[in-house]
């Protein structure tokens, strides 16, 4: 559990649950992967299992204890969806959610068929951000699932944006993040790729993160777009400021 974040988009992470593996291009350079290794290497209690799916039922209960209204990323260190995660684990956890109203969850998933076949028996609060990540054409299918669900934001996650997805739906889609891949190895993202989502989000009236350039010193590429920052929140969001 941290109470901060460098993640730029969200407050705080919540990781009940560690460890996953790889299931598509996006994750050819995992960040979560490599970080688990350097925390196993320093002894972090969290992470003796190195990045093998871990469900820390400790931590269940850990953001009712804030008081104040956080901004969450549920599980930036592993897929609350994941095929090792068992359905009640993942029901659990959103009840948890629904009872945390003072917060706002921001759940990311790559395995949206099983998020699909859940949701109906996820109650969805206000409070539950759901989205996707959708790094390259062929896991544009994942927005279709995320549709379906009763979530009341759907959001999708283009980092690392790999190639152009122009053709992406994004009707029902309230949140649209988009990134480049960042540190050793990463692959480049090119401008009409950002500039293209930008235009369909804007379209669409759904609110568009532009979150970075990346390249292995990702700080120093900035998240400039055509003389601006994009920094947007759902509606939602910002009507309950």
């Amino acid at each position: 559990m941290a109470s901060t974040s460098k993640i730029e988009w969200t407050e705080a992470t919540w990781n009940p649950i560690t460890g996953c593996t790889k299931c598509s291009a996006g994750c050819e350079h995992c960040y979560a992967a490599t970080l688990a290794k350097r925390l196993k290497a320093m002894g972090n209690i969290r992470y003796q299992n190195g990045f093998d799916v871990t469900i820390h039922r400790d931590l269940f209960s850990k953001p009712l204890e804030w008081k104040k209204p956080k901004m969450i990323f549920v599980n930036s260190m592993s897929d609350i969806f994941h095929e090792d995660v068992p359905d009640d684990v993942i029901l659990e956890l959103f009840r948890i959610m629904n009872k945390g109203e003072q917060h706002t969850f921001q759940v990311l998933t790559k395995r949206s068929e099983r998020l699909e076949r859940l949701a109906p028996m996820i109650k969805w609060t206000r409070n539950i951000w759901m989205g996707v990540s959708v790094e390259n054409q062929r896991s544009l299918f994942r927005v279709d699932h995320l549709r379906r669900t009763g979530a009341m934001i759907k959001f999708i996650s283009a980092e690392p944006l790999l190639e152009s997805i122009a053709e992406i739906n994004l009707n029902g889609i309230d949140w649209l993040i988009v990134g480049g891949e960042s540190g050793a190895g990463c692959r480049p993202l090119k401008k009409e790729w950002v500039v293209e989502l930008r235009d369909l989000a804007q379209q669409n009236n759904t609110a568009f993160f532009f979150k970075q350039w990346g390249g292995f010193h990702h700080s120093q590429g900035g998240s400039e777009l055509e003389g601006k920052h994009y920094k947007e929140y759902p509606s939602l969001y910002n009507n309950a400021q």
